[in-house]
C-alpha cells in the first residue's frame, strides 16, 4: 500500500477531459490543493472546448490542451518528461488513466474503474449513495488527508468579458431590468425539453414578472434552435450573439434568474451565482445539478426510468416531452421565493 507523504509533492498534475460542465465542477479541485500545497507547480489537463474553464485560474500554473486527434507517443512522454510528483486522474476513462499511468508520478490518484487499477497506486473507493460531482471530485483530496477550505467551482471571468455584458445590456435596455435566461441547449437530445414548451414558459415568466427574456445558444444548429424558439414566442426575447465562455459567464451573472436543460451553460450560470433552476430527465439532479444552496432543479417524477444515462431513449424521451410547463414554472416560482432579492433588487 503506498503512504502519501506530503512533504515530497513539488509538482501536481490534475486531468480533467471533456464536457464543459464537468470541467468546471472539477475546479474547487485546484483551490483546495493550492491551500496545501502553496508551493507547489500546479497543472491542468483538459481538451480544447473546456480551455476557457481553466485559463486565468489563479491556483493553476500551467494549463496543457490534450488533443484527441493526436495519435503520437510523445504527447504522453511529455507528460512525463514534467517528473510530477502527483497525479490526480478526476475523469478516469482509458485514456486519462493510461496518461497517468506514463506520468510516472510517485502518486497517481484515482478512481478503478472498469480494470483501470493499473493506472493508479492510491485507487479512491466511490461513496456507496450518490452524491454531488463536486464533492466525487474532492473526495480525491479527502483519500490524500488533504484539508477542505471550499467547495464552491470558479469560473475566472476577466475585464474584457465585464465590459462586453456591460456593454450588451446597456445597448439592449437589460439594465436594471428583471431579466430571465433561456438555456435550451443540451449535448444529448434526450436532455433537451421541447422549444415550444420554453417558449410556452418564456412568454408566462414575462407576462407574470414583467421580465425580459434572454435566449443562450452555443453552436449553429442551437443559434438556429433559438431563433425557432424565438418565432414560437408571443413576447420579444434576445437573442445573445456568439460569446465566448468568459463572456457567457459575465452575462450570466448579469440575468437575475435562469432556466436551463442540464448542460454546461447551465453550470456556468450557478457558478456565477445566478439562481438557476436546472431541467433534468436522463442525468441524475443529486449528482449533476446546479451546485449551490441557491439553486433549483425540477424533473418529471411521475417517470421510473429517471436517471438512466441515455444518450438516445427507446420510450420516446418520455422524462422530457412528458414534463409539464406548469410543472417547471411552478419549480420556477419556488426558485423566485428562494431568492426574493433578485427581484427586489436587480443584479445589475
Amino acid at each position: 500500500m503506498t503512504v502519501f507523504k506530503r512533504e515530497e509533492i513539488k509538482k501536481i498534475l490534475v486531468i480533467k477531459l471533456r464536457a464543459i460542465g464537468d470541467v468546471l465542477l472539477s475546479t474547487p479541485v485546484l483551490k483546495n490543493l493550492r491551500h496545501n500545497f502553496k508551493d507547489a507547480e500546479i497543472d491542468f489537463l483538459t481538451e480544447p472546448p473546456s480551455r476557457e474553464i481553466i485559463e486565468g485560474n489563479p491556483y493553476v500554473d500551467n494549463l496543457i490542451i490534450f488533443d484527441r486527434g493526436d495519435k503520437s507517443l510523445g504527447r504522453f512522454l511529455n507528460l512525463r518528461r514534467k517528473n510530477y510528483d502527483l497525479v490526480i486522474d478526476l475523469f478516469c476513462n482509458p485514456r486519462s488513466a493510461l496518461m497517468t499511468f506514463i506520468s510516472g508520478a510517485r502518486y497517481r490518484v484515482g478512481y478503478a474503474f472498469r480494470g483501470r487499477g493499473y493506472a493508479y497506486n492510491i485507487k479512491l473507493k466511490p461513496r456507496e449513495e450518490v452524491h454531488h460531482n463536486v464533492e466525487f471530485n474532492l473526495d480525491a483530496l479527502r483519500a490524500l488527508g488533504l484539508e477542505i477550505i471550499d467547495e464552491n467551482p470558479y469560473l475566472p471571468i476577466d475585464e474584457s468579458a465585464e465590459n462586453f455584458a456591460e456593454k450588451f445590456f446597456n445597448e439592449n435596455d437589460l439594465k436594471n431590468k428583471l431579466t430571465v435566461a433561456l438555456i435550451p441547449t443540451g449535448t444529448w437530445e434526450t436532455k433537451r425539453w421541447g422549444l415550444e414548451k420554453f417558449a410556452e414558459l418564456g412568454d408566462i415568466v414575462a407576462e407574470n414578472f414583467n421580465a425580459k427574456i434572454l435566449i443562450i445558444w452555443g453552436n449553429e444548429k442551437e443559434f438556429e434552435e433559438a431563433k425557432k424558439l424565438l418565432s414560437f414566442m408571443t413576447t420579444k426575447p434576445i437573442i445573445l450573439p456568439r460569446t465566448s465562455l468568459k463572456q457567457l459567464g459575465a452575462i450570466l451573472k448579469r440575468c437575475s434568474f435562469t432556466i436551463a436543460n442540464d448542460s454546461g451553460p447551465m453550470h456556468i450560470s450557478a457558478v456565477v451565482g445566478t439562481p438557476t433552476l436546472g431541467i433534468f430527465g436522463p442525468t441524475n439532479p443529486h449528482a449533476q445539478g446546479p451546485f449551490g444552496e441557491k439553486h433549483l432543479w425540477v424533473r418529471n417524477e411521475e417517470i421510473d426510468c429517471l436517471g438512466c444515462n441515455l444518450t438516445k431513449c427507446p420510450i420516446g424521451n418520455k422524462c422530457m416531452s412528458e414534463l409539464k410547463v406548469e410543472t417547471v414554472y411552478s419549480a420556477f416560482l419556488k426558485l423566485v421565493e428562494k431568492n426574493k432579492d433578485r427581484i427586489t433588487s436587480k443584479p445589475c
